[in-house]
């Protein structure tokens, strides 16, 4: 896998500490140097190439540096120059090349160690395995299908929520690595065999919501329905109040309520959401639930809401857009019993598990 990682921090210098193996580094086609463990190189973007210092001495300035393992289990760790940011620890190999006046770090990467570090990222530690092995199950179909998302970047993912978190490798949760080798090259696929959309969120609130409500976009996998596994987790239920001066504005100047017939406008700050709407009041009013989300920074879009004083009180369920498996509801389903496979066709409904690597009878869908 191609990883495009640390892009949000606009690294323009770092510096790389062999932690673990014996690495390779070569410049375009030739050798420049070997690094064992404890060596530390420094990157820096130089007009418009990457400069190589090791020990204070210019190496090398390159287009293209890759830097290759010649051992096992190898690791690097990337520590910042310029900007700060915490380091991390990736494994395998690593290719940089200069654009935009910054570094462009790509993490050459297996398969199977890039899951981990994806797992590890998104689902934390803990963990029953059965709730890392759907996890790596569906981390492996959202990579796979989005194989070239960054394909222009020169990349096939990035490190981001964008893609998939994957901010360190794998370090501390050796039964992730477990679930992953257990699943090697299980995936999902719809009715035509084409790899699936495996989102996830939080919590789902108790019902997850149709993908058409969020992207506009119906999916048959993807439809709502009551999942009670989540109802009575640390993110079931949110509140927050918002003032009544700032709602009216917001729906005045982007909705245009203060042009309602009296009575309808009225009722904009009376909302009752017993089952997943996709719009505020109703739909001929055309306020998406997801605007109301992003504007005041909600937690879901599964709310409700009700004037106190001169506050709206909006009383939510769930944490993420609820679209596909919940997070917390499956952590629960794996507690109690359920296999991977059980969890992931409750949560993803005419779907089908199958190895990808054997699967040459289907046809993957292009993105």
């Amino acid at each position: 896998m191609r990883i495009g990682i640390l892009r949000q921090y606009k690294v323009s210098k770092i510096n790389l500490k062999i932690d673990r193996g014996v690495y390779e580094v070569y410049s375009d086609t030739s050798n420049i140097v070997r690094l064992v463990e404890g060596d530390v190189i420094q990157l820096n973007y130089y007009n418009g190439r990457v400069q190589v210092l090791k020990d204070g001495v210019d190496l090398r300035l390159a287009t293209k540096l890759k830097i290759i393992p010649n051992t096992q289990n190898s690791v690097i760790q990337y520590s910042s120059i310029q900007p700060s940011f915490k380091s991390r620890y990736y494994q395998d190999g690593l290719e940089v090349s200069a654009n935009s006046n910054n570094l462009t770090l790509v993490n050459l990467v297996d398969m199977d160690n890039y899951l981990g570090g994806v797992i590890e990222s998104e689902g934390g530690g803990g963990r029953h395995i059965e709730y890392y092995k759907v996890q790596a199950l569906m981390s492996r179909t959202y990579a796979l299908k989005n194989i070239k998302r960054h394909e222009k970047d020169g990349f096939q993912v990035c490190d981001g929520v964008h893609c998939q978190a994957y901010h360190n490798m794998l370090r501390h949760t050796p039964s992730i690595n477990v679930a992953v080798k257990a699943t090697t090259g299980m995936v999902m696929v719809d009715d035509r065999n084409n790899l699936i959309t495996s989102y996830f969120s939080a919590n789902c609130g108790g019902q997850t919501c149709d993908a058409a409500f969020v992207w506009n976009t119906s999916v048959p996998y993807l439809e709502s329905f009551r999942d009670t596994f989540c109802i009575h987790t640390k993110q079931a239920t949110w509140e927050k109040k918002v003032s009544k001066s700032q709602w009216d504005n917001y729906l005045n100047k982007e909705f245009g309520f203060d042009r309602l017939p009296i009575g309808t406008s009225d009722q904009r700050y009376s909302f009752i959401q017993d089952d997943r709407k996709a719009f505020y009041i109703h739909p001929s009013l055309g306020v998406p639930l997801r605007d109301l989300r992003q504007k005041f920074n909600l937690k879901s879009t599964f709310f409700s809401t009700s004037l106190v004083g001169d506050e709206v009180v909006i009383k939510g369920r769930g944490f993420g857009h609820g679209v596909g498996l919940c997070q917390e509801g499956a952590m629960n389903m794996a507690k109690s019993g359920f296999t991977y496979e059980q969890i992931a066709l409750f949560y993803f409904s005419n779907v089908s598990i199958i190895d990808y690597y054997r699967g040459q009878f289907f046809n993957q869908q292009e993105d």
